[in-house]
């Protein structure tokens, strides 16, 4: 019998589809199964299907005619640091399919007082710094600075490289080369307007509004990762989460 649509079916044909077109397994403009042919497929109500779906669109990640359902022309969904976690757990590197970054700078430097605090240094204690952009195709995705501990340099030297490629995989890396292992995270999100180098980076006016997040990953022996990202206008970010 089929399933009668219980919150995690939905929620699980929803997080398939998402995640299919945010890796660029579905293009834009592909057309998605039928609804009952969907439902054969997931042994789900017709129903059920159609709550998944209605998800989507509201995400702005599909769009819906009379002659079916098709991948948006413009998918307006970002990827949120959780799902960046998962996909180094999963195949190591932060990206999804068809998505690129490119590093802008990388370096050992003394970071602003709230940096320090967050990775417990004293005074005058260096962190490494990584800016970076990524992308997909002409479409900007994501601007961000991401922080280690100094020590990290020492022990997976491309953290100090701009080289192309060489940010991919990388947090997968530091915790092969430290022994660590990502026990926390978190993330913070706020909309506001785009400071001037935000806005450099994402090919926007100044002040137009972006929403800005922080993640930090860390482990019993204290921060691994800590990073401040932002996205441009009408990006979707959404995740699932164990209530």
């Amino acid at each position: 019998m089929p399933d009668s649509g219980t919150p995690k079916t939905f929620a699980r044909i929803a997080h398939h589809y998402r995640e299919k077109i945010l890796s660029g397994g579905l293009e834009p403009g592909a057309k998605l199964p039928a609804n009952k042919e969907m439902a054969a497929s997931w042994g789900v109500a017709v129903a059920t299907v159609g709550r998944a779906l209605q998800q989507l669109q509201v995400e702005g990640i599909i769009r819906t005619s009379p002659r079916g359902t098709f991948v948006a022309d413009d998918p307006m969904a970002g990827v949120s640091a959780r799902d960046r976690l998962t996909r180094v757990q999963r195949v190591r590197t932060l990206l999804m399919e068809g998505e690129t970054s490119a590093v802008s700078s990388a370096s050992l430097v003394v970071p602003p007082l709230y940096i320090a605090e967050i990775f417990d240094l004293d005074h005058g204690d260096q962190v490494v710094r990584r800016e970076y952009t990524t992308g997909r195709g002409g479409t900007r995705l994501t601007f961000g600075v991401n922080w280690y501990p100094a020590h990290f340099a020492a022990m997976v030297p491309d953290l100090l490289s701009t080289g192309r490629k060489k940010n991919d995989d990388l947090t997968a890396r530091v915790l092969e080369a430290t022994g660590r292992r990502i026990t926390y995270a978190r993330d913070d999100m706020h909309g506001r307007a785009a400071d001037e180098r935000e806005a450099s980076h994402l090919g926007l006016p100044v002040g137009t509004p972006i929403l800005a997040g922080a993640h930090r990953w860390a482990d019993d022996d204290g921060v691994i990762e800590y990073g401040e990202w932002c996205l441009p206008p009408r990006m979707t970010i959404g995740y699932e989460y164990l209530p």
